[in-house]
């Protein structure tokens, strides 16, 4: 085990010695797993009686990296899947900002920022509007690394297979949806035609727009189609082709035509709920941009593999992360709002105390209310030599003096 590892454990066996892990719902029907700093293997298949069994090996152990089953097994400490025999599993949705476009020039403030408030969209647009969960049945924890969980323990969700929870997530990512239910062609007879063979009528395809009465996919589409009429109308050509890439390669005379037609019908649209005021060049191209560019902004993120499966093994709340030593924070829906991983998940038991550390690059650090600017061979508290030396930033100790010892 080398230094960095030797420092995190000390300093996470402090924290399990002044903090209690929070127990889990039905915990002893859970199936626990752990990582460690001095091995190398991943310890699944654990099950504890009682709440002092699960401190005890925590303070005992010092884990890097502490989960709980979603799953409840009648035997939780069975070696085997097949004879721990499943009785259901919580609904479990995982957000993490590794998965966001452009995460990799991200810092890990911005990466916390966004992927919160991707969080914030899924609870209030999905979890309790969409889908009708209650603030108090869904648990949302901060996972002490770069994303949050939304945790559903419900019975009613509890035997949900694995076809049905993957549909939830279909729903939610805007996977499959289409367009043409979104906004269905309604035919319109315009006129007879007579023909050698007889008559023929003449019909009009026109697009519906969905009712304000309208629930889950319907209305969000129809309140999307508000704000693109307004951007059509207020924005110059160059700028809609930024804003939409549907609309990229369309010529500029095109999209000026478009332009006029959406401001002469604007406030007809709404009010008949039907396309027909726009000719149907216009129609199909909002229809494109809908489906292509709106839509997907209004879906929410979400670890797709995650919810899916039914004997997932999720990080355990009042644990803390072995890359950065934050802690796994339960949250209420008002406490994600102003939530600040960096200030708030940061544990009391790290001391001020100076560290020795070595840090890898020059590195700028706002934590627990105060700022460093660090390079070189330098201290710092305890508090944020964990995080760095977690986060790799930095190594425990000074190399100089590595290198004396060595001699």
């Amino acid at each position: 085990m080398d230094s960095n590892s030797r420092f995190l454990l000390k300093s996470f066996r402090k924290y399990y010695k002044e903090n209690r892990p929070i127990m889990p719902d039905r915990f002893t029907k859970r199936e626990f797993g752990f990582m460690f700093f001095d091995r190398q293997f991943v310890q699944r298949h654990l099950g504890f009686p009682t709440p002092e069994d699960l401190t005890r090996f925590m303070i005992a152990q010092a884990p890097s990296h502490s989960y709980y089953s979603t799953a409840y097994y009648r035997r939780p400490s069975a070696p085997t899947m097949d004879e721990k025999e499943w009785l259901g599993a919580d609904l479990i949705f995982d957000l993490d900002a590794d998965h966001l476009e452009g995460a990799d020039r991200m810092s890990y403030p911005e990466m916390l920022s966004r992927i919160k408030g991707e969080m914030i969209g899924l609870a209030d647009s999905f979890l309790f509007a969409d889908l009708g969960f209650g603030e108090e049945g869904v648990h949302i924890t901060f996972s002490g690394g770069r994303g949050y969980h939304a945790h559903i323990p419900s019975k009613e969700v509890l035997t949900l297979g694995t076809h049905e929870r993957r549909e939830l997530v279909d729903y939610i990512t805007c996977s499959g949806l289409s367009i043409d239910w979104v906004f269905p062609f309604q035919k319109v007879a315009t006129s007879q035609v007579r023909t050698a063979a007889g008559s023929r009528t003449n019909v009009a395809r026109d697009r519906l727009i969905p009712p304000p009465e309208a629930g889950g996919w319907k209305r969000r589409m129809r309140e999307g189609l508000m704000y693109l009429v307004n951007d059509v109308c207020d924005l110059d050509p160059k700028a809609l082709k930024r804003a939409y890439p549907a609309i990229s390669s369309s010529a500029t005379g095109t999209i000026v035509k478009m332009q006029e037609d959406v401001r002469s019908g604007r406030k007809r649209l709404f009010e008949k709920n039907n396309m027909a005021v726009l000719n149907r060049n216009t129609q199909e191209m909002l229809v494109r941009i809908m489906g292509d560019d709106v839509a997907p902004s209004l879906s929410a993120e979400v670890d797709k593999p995650v919810t899916p499966d039914i004997k997932r093994i999720i990080r355990l709340p009042g644990s803390v992360h072995g890359k950065t030593g934050l802690r796994v924070t339960p949250l209420t829906r008002d406490e994600l709002t102003g939530f600040d991983p960096l200030r708030d998940a940061v544990p009391s038991s790290y001391s001020d105390e100076p560290v020795k550390i070595t840090m890898k690059k020059d590195y700028e650090l706002d934590i627990r209310g105060e700022h460093f600017s660090l390079s070189g061979e330098t201290e710092a508290p305890e508090f944020a030599a964990v995080f760095l030396v977690g986060r790799r930033a930095a190594d425990h100790g000074h190399l100089s003096e590595k290198k004396e010892s060595v001699i």
